[in-house]
């Protein structure tokens, strides 16, 4: 991304548009009363967009537009994105930059680590872009930034959202092997959808990786989420959650895709908050340990205070046993 001073007016700015959605000429669905959220700028939004800049990290929170970008940043949480801004794939819902990667930062994980420490995070998720020109996807630069934040910060835990490593059969293997907490990787969307939404990625490919990821440290949980309003039916969302059950998945994450520009794929339906208490209640009796259900819910919304309910849950059924 350009690391040019921004104010928080600018990021503000974006943040609206990707509420408010964009004019659009081809039907675009009217935003119903309950997508809304109250947009804030303060000393500490501020502080940590600043402090990004000045470490010349990048994070999803901007790159994505995402809808609750004031409330995590009021809270000094923030999601970094490692291994550049410009992703070598080109989903239909997603506002990161595609095209030439950006050489990676040798200085990146040191940066990152020396955030995490002065921000004093008790939870840190990273992310990244996918990088298939890397031999190893980038995995490497998840294991050293996970590395550096343990010696800078050893009581912050750690979540990675990875992209799906295909055609990287060792890459997976090393991150999983620097001991994240959390390992996180979203299937998205339903199998039907993924030709159109997440070309150049493949479902069961996806649900391999959650279940080798268990298979590799059964310790660490494992989280995947999906977006909803794409054109999937109940049906189909109840047999992802199936799928992910089925591969031991612990947290499930459902939320409702905004269009973030004319150019990304078409919002067909709004999902009512009472449809997604139940989706929520359906995952919770298939035996996920914490599912987040809400028409805001993204994949590092409120991580720190979910991954305090994931060990809790756990602690729970293990002294049932």
């Amino acid at each position: 991304m350009n690391f040019e001073s921004r104010t928080v007016d600018d990021v503000m700015s974006d943040q609206l548009l990707q509420i408010q959605g964009v004019d659009s000429k081809d039907g675009e669905l009217p935003r119903p009363p309950w997508i809304r959220v109250r947009l804030s700028a303060n000393d500490k939004v501020e502080e940590t967009r600043a402090l990004m800049r000045r470490l010349k990290l990048n994070t999803v929170c901007e790159e994505a537009a995402c809808p609750n970008l004031s409330e995590c940043w009021a809270d000094r949480h923030a999601t970094v994105m490692i291994l550049g801004s410009v992703c070598t794939r080109a989903c239909a819902f997603c506002n990161v930059d595609t095209g030439k990667p950006d050489a990676v930062d040798p200085d990146e994980s040191a940066h990152l680590a020396h955030a995490v420490a002065e921000l004093g995070l008790q939870h840190v998720v990273i992310t990244s872009v996918d990088r298939d020109d890397l031999v190893e996807g980038g995995a490497n630069q998840f294991a050293e930034s996970i590395a550096k934040i343990r010696a800078l910060a050893p009581a912050t835990t750690i979540e990675v959202l990875t992209p799906d490593f295909r055609r990287k059969p060792e890459a997976l293997g090393i991150v999983i092997a620097a001991q994240p907490d959390v390992y996180n990787h979203n299937l998205e969307t339903v199998p039907r959808l993924y030709k159109r939404v997440r070309p150049g990625a493949d479902y069961q490919h996806s649900l391999g990786q959650l279940a080798k990821a268990k298979r590799l440290r059964p310790e660490t949980f494992t989280k995947s989420g999906i977006m909803v309003g794409l054109g999937e039916e109940r049906d189909e969302i109840r047999q992802v959650m199936d799928d992910l059950r089925a591969s031991e998945v612990d947290f499930l994450t459902v939320g409702q895709y905004l269009r973030p520009t004319p150019k990304h794929a078409r919002v067909e339906r709004y999902m009512p908050p009472e449809e997604f208490a139940e989706v929520r209640a359906e995952a919770t009796e298939r035996g996920f340990l914490v599912v987040s259900a809400t028409p805001l819910t993204r994949s590092s919304y409120h991580a720190e205070a979910d991954f305090r309910r994931l060990q809790a849950a756990r602690a729970e059924q293990l002294a049932e046993r």
